[in-house]
């Protein structure tokens, strides 16, 4: 079931004689109705005012009434990128995007954040949209209220009230006990038990073993097989898809705490193209970048060292020396950088967090996951598929299109093959998990990927609620934001397929 409408009132509102109890205390949430008696039963501030039949509620009567009206915190998709990109690209005005766009409003009443900035690249936004609305609305083993909850507390991991404020929402339209959303401790105790497996998946997904999984499929209150992929999916989902919202500086949306503001337009807020772009140039430079031209002549290099032979044993050597470089880098600031607004009633644990897969200098107790020995292709695939049918083929086309979208576009250069570069990103992400690839030379991640952008992925795939501007502005200074967008789209999928690998490998030892 989805809700008809939605209603926001802004909590300031709710300070008149008479109004509702209920109303006050849920104060800053979104309503969910399904006819207007409900809504008259809500609606009990000043029923002169909000009488349905005579006075049709409008922000010029409530300005007329001397009630301040909510308008958008900081306009705009995020708080990153210059608002005028999203008007350069055209893609509003694409017939495809627009139907896209359509969908996802008629699916959840709103045209979010996420989706207007995902837009920058509407055949990946067409596989992303496909893909989150199955494992939430179609079919499968778990109920509703269980598919919103898992993702609650998988993006409450890091933090992300963005994405948990969303999951609230749908989670009551699909009737879901609100005393659930008070304290983690108000659930059934099958979802807790679940729990243990969201905390490690989201920051530390190489600890996974059977007999975690072994331990939810048996005794009271356990989980079948199907239930659990269902709910291992939901939860790589969304605690990936908090590293994009990050990452891109995701605004909240006008409904939400830090989303809206009573205070009127000032000129500051009326130039923000201008304020976003004048801070991209006031940053010093901390390391010299390439230019597009040295890159691309880097790359061409590669390609005809492709033939060159490499033993195994240089191979590893060149992995495990990446990984040393990979604890080097600058550790982000433990401040939470993009919100203050409290989710930890979803968080238990919340010291445990990513750790770098070996120390400097330390003999790691964490094995190497080999790719070739558990790969999504060759094994993944099958075993997801088959616990939790069709989603396999969506997640593939997911991941393939991440990984293999390309314009032939590096900045302001035409005709140029990514390829090396998409790869060595994408090869890169799954380093930081301990995910070796027996046929990949590590040697080109230093030929390709400078410090700045080492840094960046580092942080908002292992750190994301500690993402600033200023780690978004530092990498990639010559290229353009659609380019910026499709890295951090690269890393939600290579950090999902991660945990996904993870998981079901766990899962296939338990069967065997």
């Amino acid at each position: 079931m989805m809700c008809d409408q939605t209603l926001f009132i802004p909590s300031n509102i709710c300070s008149k004689e008479g109004q509702s109890t209920e109303l006050a205390k849920t104060m800053g949430r979104q309503f969910c109705y399904q006819d207007e008696r409900q809504l008259r039963e809500m609606l009990t501030i000043n029923q002169d005012l909000y009488n349905l039949d005579d006075h049709p509620v409008n922000l010029n009567k409530l300005q007329e009434h001397n009630i301040p009206v909510p308008r958008q915190l900081i306009e705009g998709a995020t708080c990153f990128i210059p608002n005028k990109e999203f008007k350069q690209t055209g893609n509003h005005n694409d017939d495809q995007v627009q139907q896209m766009y359509i969908e996802q409003f008629m699916q959840s009443s709103r045209l979010d954040h996420v989706t207007q900035v995902i837009g920058l690249h509407p055949k990946y936004l067409n596989a992303f949209q496909r893909t989150h609305n199955f494992m939430l609305r179609g079919d499968g083993p778990l109920s509703y209220e269980f598919r919103h909850y898992i993702a609650i507390m998988a993006a409450a991991r890091h933090r992300c009230a963005y994405v948990v404020r969303l999951q609230e929402k749908e989670f009551l339209c699909q009737g879901g006990d609100p005393e659930w959303l008070e304290s983690i401790n108000n659930i059934p105790q099958k979802l807790k038990d679940l729990y243990d497996i969201i905390k490690i998946l989201a920051h530390q997904p190489w600890l996974i073993t059977k007999e975690h999984i072994e331990k939810l499929l048996k005794g009271k209150d356990s989980w079948s097989l199907s239930e659990l992929v269902h709910a291992i999916v939901i939860m790589a989902h969304f605690s990936a898809l908090a590293s994009f919202v990050f990452g891109c500086g995701i605004n909240q949306e006008v409904d939400m705490e830090g989303g809206y503001t009573v205070q009127p337009l000032s000129i500051a807020d009326t130039n923000n193209d201008l304020v976003e772009d004048l801070s991209n140039n006031g940053l010093s430079n901390e390391t010299q970048e390439p230019s597009v031209d040295e890159l691309v002549s880097r790359m061409e290099k590669l390609k005809e060292q492709d033939g060159e032979q490499f033993s195994q044993e240089e191979k590893v050597k060149k992995f495990e020396n990446i990984r040393k470089q990979n604890v080097d880098l600058p550790q982000p600031s433990k401040e939470l950088c993009m919100t203050k607004i409290d989710v930890t009633q979803y968080v238990l644990d919340s010291e445990f967090s990513y750790k770098d897969f070996v120390k400097r200098g330390e003999v790691g107790s964490n094995t190497t996951f080999r790719a070739q020995d558990y790969a999504w292709e060759d094994h993944g695939y099958s075993l997801v598929n088959r616990l939790y049918p069709d989603i396999g083929p969506l997640l593939d086309e997911k991941f393939s299109i991440a990984k293999d979208l390309t314009y032939n576009t590096m900045g302001n250069k035409q005709e140029v093959d990514t390829f090396l570069l998409r790869q060595v990103i994408w090869i890169y992400i799954h380093s930081l998990f301990g995910i070796r690839h027996d046929d990949y030379d590590y040697g080109s991640v230093n030929q390709l990927m400078e410090r700045s952008l080492k840094t960046y992925i580092k942080i908002v795939t292992c750190y994301p609620e500690r993402t600033t501007k200023k780690d978004y502005d530092n990498f990639w200074r010559v290229f353009k934001h659609s380019e910026k967008v499709h890295v951090n789209i690269m890393i939600l999928e290579a950090r999902m397929q991660a945990e996904l690998l993870y998981s079901l490998r766990a899962i296939m030892q338990y069967m065997t």
